[in-house]
């Protein structure tokens, strides 16, 4: 049984999605959620669907081993982040080369590094008269967003689209392809 393990900072939705897709299967199954937001709704939804879930400050996770021991122990196959907002640190990602993947709401590389995440990045496309953007799925490395692309996938802007309706749009092609993606990861 192949092991996944979520990093995620915020609401969840593509956690919970992972979780669901994963909860039947006999090949693989999410195991725990790393939060680094004690008040992420994330961890509200792993405690729901029976994951088990743990937050972790800044310290924990960038100056010292205790993220990574937690982790080595886990022994997951694939490290999925989804909605994770903090660079991952290189002695992690040492640790598990070509194994930690990232979900980006745009078309990589355009829109992405610091600071480009969720509504950021939608109201960009729409201030930039963007007439398509996409998701991004890519290995993650030391710099934010320059991870080799793994899948990309584009829907159209209209003009009479806002930055809401861009992110249902984004959403909705999360939801679809996320899960199909880590599977497919997981079976190569």
């Amino acid at each position: 049984m192949k092991r996944i393990v979520i990093f995620a900072s915020g609401s969840g939705s593509n956690a919970e999605n992972l979780i669901k897709f994963f909860l039947d299967s006999d090949h693989a199954s999410v195991i725990q959620i790393f939060c680094n937001n004690p008040h992420a709704k994330v961890l509200d939804r792993a405690k729901r669907l029976g994951v088990s879930a743990l937050s972790f400050n800044r310290v924990a996770f960038t100056k010292t081993d205790d993220v990574l021991d937690i982790l080595k122990a886990t022994e997951p196959d694939l490290i999925v982040l989804a909605g994770f907002l903090w660079k991952f640190p290189e002695h992690i990602l040492k640790c598990f080369e070509n194994k930690v993947i990232n979900i980006h709401p745009a078309l990589l590389p355009k829109y992405g590094g610091k600071g480009m995440y969720g509504m950021n990045v939608h109201n960009a496309i729409i201030q930039n008269n963007e007439s398509e953007t996409g998701i991004t799925i890519h290995y993650v490395n030391e710099n934010y967003d320059e991870g080799a692309i793994i899948f990309q996938v584009t829907c159209q802007v209209s003009k009479q689209d806002t930055a809401e309706d861009v992110a249902a749009k984004i959403h909705k092609l999360e939801m679809e392809y996320f899960p199909k993606v880590v599977e497919q990861l997981l079976n190569e």
